[in-house]
């Protein structure tokens, strides 16, 4: 019986693993850069976790969570996201006592079962970022230019950022009020989720896959237009903090984001590139969930992007990179002694940094040769009897064909003069 990979899931081969692994250490540095420090999460959590912090009118909590019961009989749901699984770490490890802000960056896989799509799969994996205890605009301004400052490093080019408000839970409690007059009229001829949606959280319906481009939602009556002082001032504070580091920004009323536990500044960075348009990255401020989740009332933001379609969109812009040769020198030998030699210098070679190969499959001296050159490894040397004899070879530079003799004992050293 042969197998193959579940729908929604894939394989990372070696021949694309480097941009994986070039994105990976490229967000890690720029986090770091800021003041931010990894943390790892579970892959899963109890359900409720999720349903409370999510939000439990929300596609993701309702439609796309892989929950099971496990052999306890406890509900388990695989994560669905990072955000509600580090405010959970937050509080239990008693995080609140650190110096604040308390920043933290993950790179996780997690799980959704939703329709497939280019860049969207139900095993994805995520790039995120949170910081806990700071109230006002710089924080804001701050986690925005990470993103800024690593698609930069990543040599991106093209993408846009949206910044919206969507409020406190003060002033979107009289917004929606305000949604509910303008959508009642028409709940006849929404979809079944927002009819349901209209009297537990109207605000997802701007965010409705089916209802959004819909002109009774497109011509509802804008939450930034009906934010408090409070919230008026913070938004303007983080639009200051914009224009002094330099960062453009467009105010895109529409941007609600997908989960429940978002307040006040939302934004979102957005391929502004032909045939790729879509947001590669979504974030805002959540400042009750760390009391929603059982912790003291806590100020927090973060963001999340999804890793394959920042790959998508890296590749497009023509920014991935190929594939390095880690492996410097085949060793090819032509007697059982000689191969004894190779295993013994390809040993210290590995020691010191230095990538190296040597036969592992019995393989003829003309075949070990097509193998070197079918791998594209840039030096060769050939040892044999008379190799051996003299402690002295011909190092092959692979790419011009020109040879050099050196001594067996210093191979390493001449390698690493040249890599």
């Amino acid at each position: 019986m042969r197998y193959s990979a579940q729908k929604g899931t894939r394989d990372i081969l070696p021949s694309e693993i480097h941009n994986w692994q070039k994105a990976e250490k490229t967000f890690a540095e720029v986090c770091h850069s800021f003041g931010y420090e990894e943390i790892r999460i579970p892959t899963f959590e109890q359900t409720d976790l999720f349903q409370r912090g999510v939000g439990d009118t929300t596609d993701v909590v309702t439609k796309e969570m892989y929950t099971f019961e496990d052999k306890g009989g406890r509900s388990i749901t695989l994560r669905p996201e990072g955000t509600a699984g580090v405010v959970r770490s937050f509080i239990e490890n008693g995080m609140t006592s650190l110096a604040t802000p308390v920043r933290l960056f993950y790179n996780i896989t997690a799980f959704r079962y939703e329709k497939m799509q280019k860049g969207r799969m139900r095993e994805f994996h995520q790039f995120g970022l949170e910081s806990f205890g700071s109230a006002g605009p710089d924080i804001d301004a701050e986690i925005i230019s990470v993103v800024d400052v690593f698609f930069k490093k990543m040599g991106l080019k093209n993408i846009a950022l949206h910044i919206n408000s969507i409020g406190c839970p003060a002033c979107r409690g009289e917004y929606n009020k305000l949604l509910k007059d303008h959508f009642r009229p028409h709940i006849e001829t929404m979809c079944e989720d927002c009819r349901t949606r209209l009297e537990k959280n109207p605000l997802r319906i701007l965010d409705c896959k089916i209802d959004g481009g819909r002109d009774i939602v497109q011509n509802a009556p804008r939450l930034i237009d009906h934010l408090c002082e409070d919230c008026k001032a913070h938004f303007e504070g983080l639009k200051a903090r914009l224009d002094a580091i330099g960062i453009s920004y467009t105010i895109d009323p529409n941007i609600v984001r997908g989960l429940d536990y978002y307040t006040r500044t939302v934004f979102e960075f957005v391929s502004e590139n032909v045939g790729t348009q879509g947001t590669i990255c979504g974030g805002g401020r959540y400042d009750g969930l760390v009391e929603d989740c059982g912790g003291t009332a806590t100020p927090g933001i973060g963001f999340a992007m999804g890793v394959e379609r920042l790959l998508l969109e890296a590749e497009a812009q023509g920014a991935l990179t190929e594939a390095p040769s880690y492996v410097k020198l085949y060793i090819a030998s032509m007697s059982e002694q000689a191969k004894i030699e190779a295993l013994k210098i390809c040993y210290g070679l590995r020691l010191n940094g230095i990538g190296c190969e040597t036969d592992m499959a019995g393989r003829s001296f003309k075949a070990q040769m097509k193998y070197a050159g079918k791998k594209g490894i840039p030096y060769l040397v050939v040892i044999g009897d008379d190799e051996l004899a003299s402690g002295e070879v011909k190092i092959k530079n692979m790419a011009d064909g020109s040879e050099e003799p050196i001594k067996l004992d210093v191979i390493g050293e001449y390698l690493a003069d040249k890599i």
